[in-house]
């Protein structure tokens, strides 16, 4: 029989202690443990949630359900559980930070948890008048190529929500930070189409897990 919370001693009761001494008071695992609700066969649910946080602790810029289903009896319900509560938290976390872009480095701190991806990711920043973050959005996943990062899908987003410049990335699994012909390219059409919209493009950062190229510092854009 899976032990859920409510099987558990009520000393030990995630939600109960939450309920007298108010969220501060919980360990990490007790709050995930009332994110999980029950454990899984054979493994109850404190157990479960102890090695979810030690996975958390391990590497929590990478977690992902991916990483997560490598967990032993942990299901696909369960860590989708987990990963929308992280990006949820993420995104508010995001808004109230009011992160201000002023140069490629802000770029390179902002896209950190993408430092280590295995794919190339290409990412927009939506920028303010005055520079600060209103979203990060990854765009597309795969190698990067004009027909694959299309203005539409880069502008659509700066135009709904009036956005007055955008700043787009991309990581290079290969650690080589020297842009190709075709990120060259890409960049340039982006340009182009920012300029009839009224959207500035103010930089095209390419970032491995050890740095960054700057299109704008180089003087390439």
């Amino acid at each position: 029989m899976k032990t859920t919370i409510k099987n558990l001693e009520n000393i030990d009761k995630p939600r109960e202690k939450l309920k007298k001494l108010g969220v501060d008071a919980l360990k990490d695992y007790e709050l995930m443990a009332i994110l999980l609700g029950s454990g899984v066969k054979g493994k109850d649910v404190i157990t479960l949630s102890k090695e979810i946080i030690k996975l958390f602790k391990s590497d929590f810029e990478n977690i992902s359900l991916e990483t997560l289903l490598q967990i032993h009896g942990l299901g696909t319900a369960k860590a989708c559980q987990i990963v929308s509560a992280i990006s949820l938290s993420k995104r508010y976390l995001i808004k109230n930070q009011n992160i201000k872009i002023t140069n490629s480095n802000d770029v390179f701190e902002e896209l950190k948890p993408y430092k280590n991806k295995q794919q190339e990711h290409f990412l927009t920043l939506y920028l303010d008048g005055a520079n600060h973050l209103i979203e990060t959005k990854v765009i597309t996943i795969g190698t990067l190529n004009q027909s694959l990062v299309h203005p539409r899908e880069v502008f659509s987003y700066a135009i709904e929500k009036r956005c007055a410049s955008i700043i787009v990335a991309h990581n290079h699994p290969s650690g080589i930070l020297k842009p190709s012909s075709e990120d060259i390219n890409v960049t340039k059409r982006l340009k182009e189409s920012g300029k009839i919209l009224g959207i500035e493009l103010l930089d095209h950062v390419i970032f491995t897990k050890d740095g960054f190229y700057s299109f704008q510092e180089e003087g390439v854009l």
